[in-house]
C-alpha cells in the first residue's frame, strides 16, 4: 500500500510538472508570435477609444497578464491565473470566458468521439481476433483487407464520402448542425430524435475511420500471442476452443488497453475534420475556429485541456494496467 501511494504521489507530481511545462511553452509561444498578438490587442483597444489603463486591464482579462509588465511578472500572473482555472476571455467571443466556451463545447465532442471510439474499439477488436484466428481463410483475409483499406482513408475523405452518399445520393440522413434548428431544445422526443439522427453520420465516420487501426493492431497482437507456450499447453490439455480464444483475447488485448485509454484523453481535442465537415460545435471545431480567428486565449485553453486530459488518462492507465495485468506488479 505504501509503494502504491508513493507511486501515485510521484505520478501526480510529474503530471503537474508536465502541465506547467506546457503552460509555460504556451505563454512564450504567444509572446513570440509574429506581430506580438498581446501588444496588437492592446493597441487595437487604444484605437477603439479606451484609456491605457482600461486597455491594460482588458488585455489582462483576456490573456492573464499586462503587456507593459516585465516578462517575469507577466509569466507569474499567467501561471497564478491558471492555478485558479482562469484561462482569460475569448477575443472572438467578446466578453465570454474561455472556460465557459470550452465547457459548452465539451459535451458535443464527448458524445460524438466517445461513442465512435467505443463502437470502433469493440468491433475492431472482435474483428481482429477473428482475422488472426481465421487468417488462412477467405473471411479472415477479407477482414484484414477491409481494415487496411479503411485505415488508409483520411477522416475528412471518409466524412465527405459518407455525407455525399447518405445526404445527396441517398438523402436518408440530415447534414450539418447537431440538431434541427426549427425544433425547440429540451427534453422532448422531437429534439432527442433530431439529436440522434444528426449524430449518426459523424459518429459513423469516426467509428469507421478508427475501426481499421484497432483491427490491424489486435490481429498483430493475437498472432504474437498464438506463438506463446501457454497456447500450446492449453491445446495439449484439450481445453475447449472457446476457452482458448478467451485466453488469447485476454492476453492480446493488453497492448490495446494502453492505446484505448490514451485515446480517451486525446478525444478532448475532438475530431477537427469530422466536426468541421458536419458543423458540430465541439472542441475540435472550436480549436479550428480559434486558429482561424487568432483567438490566442481560446487556443491556449483548448491546448491545455487536451494536455491535462492526456496526462490524467496516462496516470489512470498506469494504475489500471497493474489491475488488468497483475504480472507487472511483481
Amino acid at each position: 500500500m505504501k509503494d502504491f501511494l508513493i507511486r501515485l504521489v510521484w505520478r501526480i507530481f510529474s503530471g503537474i510538472l508536465m502541465v506547467l511545462a506546457v503552460a509555460s511553452l504556451t505563454f512564450f509561444l504567444v509572446r513570440m508570435m509574429p506581430g506580438d498578438p498581446v501588444n496588437a490587442q492592446y493597441n487595437q483597444l487604444i484605437m477603439q477609444g479606451m484609456t491605457p489603463v482600461q486597455a491594460e486591464n482588458q488585455v489582462k482579462v483576456m490573456y492573464g497578464f499586462i503587456p507593459k509588465e516585465p516578462v517575469g511578472q507577466q509569466f507569474v500572473n499567467y501561471i497564478l491565473n491558471l492555478l485558479h482555472f482562469d484561462f482569460g476571455q475569448s477575443i472572438s467571443y467578446e466578453g465570454v470566458s474561455v472556460s465557459h466556451i470550452i465547457v459548452s463545447a465539451a459535451p458535443w465532442t464527448l458524445v460524438l468521439v466517445f461513442t465512435g471510439l467505443i463502437a470502433s474499439f469493440l468491433i475492431g477488436v472482435l474483428a481482429g481476433v477473428i482475422a488472426a484466428i481465421k487468417r488462412s481463410s477467405p473471411f479472415g483475409t477479407s477482414l484484414t483487407v477491409s481494415g487496411s483499406l479503411l485505415h488508409g482513408i483520411p477522416q475528412f475523405v471518409m466524412g465527405l464520402l459518407l455525407a455525399y452518399l447518405f445526404t445527396t445520393l441517398w438523402p436518408l440522413l440530415p447534414f450539418g448542425a447537431p440538431y434541427d434548428s426549427s425544433i425547440d431544445p429540451g427534453f422532448n422526443w422531437p429534439f432527442i430524435s433530431s439529436l440522434f439522427s444528426h449524430a449518426v453520420l459523424p459518429v459513423f465516420t469516426y467509428a469507421l475511420s478508427s475501426y481499421g487501426g484497432w483491427l490491424l493492431t489486435m490481429k498483430s497482437s493475437v498472432i504474437t500471442v498464438l506463438g506463446d507456450d501457454f497456447i500450446l499447453a492449453s491445446e495439449i490439455r484439450g481445453l475447449k476452443a472457446s476457452t482458448r480464444v478467451g485466453y488469447i483475447a485476454h492476453n492480446a488485448i493488453l497492448p490495446l488497453f494502453t492505446l484505448f485509454t490514451l485515446s480517451i484523453g486525446f478525444m478532448f481535442g475532438g475530431s477537427v475534420f469530422i466536426e468541421n465537415i458536419f458543423d458540430y460545435p465541439g472542441l475540435g471545431n472550436l480549436l479550428l475556429k480559434s486558429i482561424d480567428t487568432r483567438d490566442y486565449p481560446l487556443m491556449s485553453g483548448a491546448f491545455l485541456l487536451i494536455t491535462i486530459a492526456v496526462i490524467l488518462s496516462n496516470i489512470i492507465t498506469d494504475f489500471l494496467y497493474s489491475i488488468v495485468d497483475p504480472r507487472i506488479r511483481r
